[in-house]
């Protein structure tokens, strides 16, 4: 129960609903997941079993579910608890920052996915990349890395799901922190990625179809009543023209010191988390080559519509209703240890639709927690099972053993997890603190990581050397800051927007000099076809070799090529139209929203988000999905090559209507 002054905040839901959903749902799940998975093998062919299927689903997942999962992927807790939260702090320009933060780089990725499927084609995670290119140091340096990026994003999630949960229904805390990942453990253990790919699927299926639900609710409640109205109210509020660092104070203005910090911060650090994130070089090496580019492509500018139209309606939403009866809270204004918590998005679901909108926020939220645990959990357990056990402690690993380890790696991670983010709970960290230094522990293998893939002469000893020193600038420079603003380093000091800035921003970019001017001080060159010595574990499917000289058949190296040149266009477009086009030179306007500017500005967002969940929702569905849920429900056993795309990317067309020459 959330006290605070005189008022006492209701808990809507009872502990009975909270358990039932934290547990009886993602049992639910598991045990449909796993049925699932068994009908996938006995019918398509999907072995769960082998580790081809288990890590990357033998590299045929196709556009529809790519661009589901990429969506689903960072639809995280923070992103539907953060976004609200921060532009009721900072008002409107926040979300747009928020969105392009997380848009841009999944569409930059696109490049780095079919560059992997042009020279890396046998490749399970990105830490394999590594060992073949930079040697032992390098890679053990790299698991770091990585574990640490797929640890803390975990936590930054497990955090505020596990307070919203505890908030809306009165369970434990703690216990909320352990139990959301159980259901997702039994999934990921039995079915691997390709139980990712389903529940990524099912979970953004019904989050979307909230998250719609609940915008419109928003605006249509007696309170407000319409677009053109929560204009009226925010304008009329006494807190208006009151924001430190907006212009004229106003909620209504793009010129937003605070959002423009936050955006620096975000857009950096999520380029380190997708970047240093094996789970997401997994879903691209799962992917299909025809699916790849505009899997990631469709996927992430879909995306841009979640954070930007859900933050924006229900934050200044939450900021109108705060003042009504209607609002948990009044008629005291929340807290700032409320606000940080991410309690935003909780309260006005009780404002908005009461029990009904709590029950529905439970459920985003414990969607959005097991769909990003999911894929946490099998990068963890890849790096666990690959680099680790396979690299270090049984190198004649079978695949039976790998498998085995990998399972160890997805109830060890869990736990592990669960523990750490329960000590932070203990330790007053909350949302906000995760949100902000996230990217200074995240960010400094960002450059060399891409280096290794796309750039020949990165020496051994650059992505060694550069990332180290890069993580003790990027530490410097935010404890010396914090120190310099507030006259301390605590919790509360290191939280604040401009040292978490400066250190993400010497974290991420110090290693690129130091990179460049090791590779020239000491230069080598790397050939890329030494990548094509790493071998998948079982190199037959369905009983035939797979040939390395067919797959890079003229037909398809040059449809790769292409596609790399679609996918760079595409990323320096969206780099350009999502940051320096559009909010940018807004920021420098400095000019306060009009009536009309305001409505036009929330319904295409409105209309943005829609699109999102056709996208997410139905384009699987016309994209294979039918033809196989069809095939199973006839009970129709599938065999032979001719029946199913094969992890050797034979794919017969793509889905920006270029055909793929067959390889026979």
């Amino acid at each position: 129960m959330s006290q605070s002054a005189d008022v006492v905040v209701p808990i809507p839901l009872s502990q009975g609903v909270g358990y039932g959903v934290v547990v009886g749902l993602g049992v639910a799940f598991a045990l449909g997941m796993t049925a699932v998975t068994k009908l996938l093998k006995k019918y398509l062919g999907e072995d769960n079993k082998t580790t081809e299927t288990f890590m990357v689903a033998n590299r045929s997942v196709g556009t529809g579910l790519t661009a589901s999962a990429v969506i689903s992927s960072w639809t995280y807790t923070t992103a539907l608890l953060g976004s609200p939260y921060l532009t009721y702090k900072y008002g409107i320009a926040l979300p747009i920052w928020w969105a392009n933060g997380q848009s841009v780089m999944i569409c930059c990725f696109a490049y780095l996915a079919i560059q992997a499927k042009l020279k890396v084609q046998n490749a399970h995670t990105l830490l394999e990349l590594i060992k073949i290119r930079y040697g032992t140091i390098a890679h053990i340096v790299w698991i770091f890395l990585a574990l640490l990026n797929n640890l803390l994003n975990f936590i930054s999630m497990l955090i505020g799901a596990s307070t919203a949960v505890s908030s809306l229904t009165g369970i434990d805390i703690v216990a909320a922190t352990f139990l959301l990942p159980l259901g997702v453990v039994v999934y990921t253990y039995f079915g691997g990625i390709r139980a990712t790919f389903l529940t990524d699927y099912i979970h953004t299926f019904i989050i979307m179809i909230i998250l719609v639900w609940f915008t419109i609710k928003v605006l249509v409640i007696k309170e407000i009543g319409s677009i053109g109205a929560l204009y009226d109210l925010l304008k009329a509020l006494p807190t208006e023209g009151s924001v430190v660092g907006n212009h004229k104070g106003s909620y209504l203005t793009m010129t937003s010191k605070e959002s423009l910090f936050f955006g620096i911060i975000h857009i950096t650090t999520n380029f380190g988390i997708v970047v240093m994130d094996t789970g997401f070089w997994q879903k691209g090496f799962a992917a299909d080559v025809a699916a790849a580019v505009p899997g990631y492509i469709l996927g992430g500018n879909a995306y841009f519509a979640i954070p930007w139209a859900f933050g924006t309606v229900v934050g200044l939403g939450t900021r109108v209703l705060e003042s009504t009866p209607a609002f948990p809270t009044y008629p005291r204004p929340m807290t700032a240890a409320e606000v940080s918590g991410g309690l935003v998005l909780p309260y006005v679901s009780q404002a908005v639709a009461g029990k009904g909108g709590a029950v529905a926020i439970l459920l985003i939220l414990f969607m959005a927690c097991t769909s990003v645990s999911s894929a946490q959990l099998i990068a963890m357990s890849s790096i666990f099972s690959f680099d680790v056990y396979g690299t270090y402690i049984n190198k004649s690993a079978t695949d039976k053993q790998l498998i085995r380890a990998s399972h160890v790696g997805v109830i060890g991670s869990a736990l592990f997890v669960s523990a750490v983010a329960t000590g932070f709970h203990k330790g007053g960290v909350d949302l906000n603190w995760t949100l902000y230094m996230l990217g200074i522990v995240v960010c400094p293998g960002t450059f060399p990581t891409c280096f290794a893939l796309l750039w020949k002469g990165q020496t051994k000893a650059a992505p060694t050397i550069s990332p180290i020193i890069g993580m003790l600038a990027g530490f410097a420079v935010w404890f010396g800051t914090a120190y310099a603003y507030s006259g301390e380093i605590s919790i509360v000091s290191t939280g604040q927007t401009l040292p978490c800035m400066f250190g993400c921003l010497a974290s991420s970019f110090v290693p690129l000099p130091l990179t460049l001017a090791i590779s020239w001080i000491w230069p080598s060159t790397f050939e890329w076809e030494e990548f094509l010595t790493i071998k998948k574990v079982d190199d037959t499917v369905n009983h035939q070799v797979l040939d390395q000289s067919s797959y890079f058949s003229p037909e398809r190296v040059k449809y790769m090529k292409r596609m790399s040149k679609i996918a760079a266009y595409w990323a320096v477009a969206t780099f350009l139209g999502q940051i320096v086009i559009w909010p940018l030179p807004m920021y420098g306007a400095r000019m306060i929203f009009g009536r009309s500017f305001f409505v036009a500005w929330v319904v295409i967002s409105l209309i943005w988000l829609w699109l999102a969940l056709i996208i997410a929702n139905f384009y699987p569905l016309l994209d294979g999905g039918i033809k196989q849920i069809w095939t199973v429900a006839k009970g129709k056993v599938v065999k032979g090559e001719e029946d199913r795309t094969s992890s050797s990317g034979n794919s017969t067309f793509d889905t920006v209507g270029v055909s793929v020459p067959k390889v026979e």
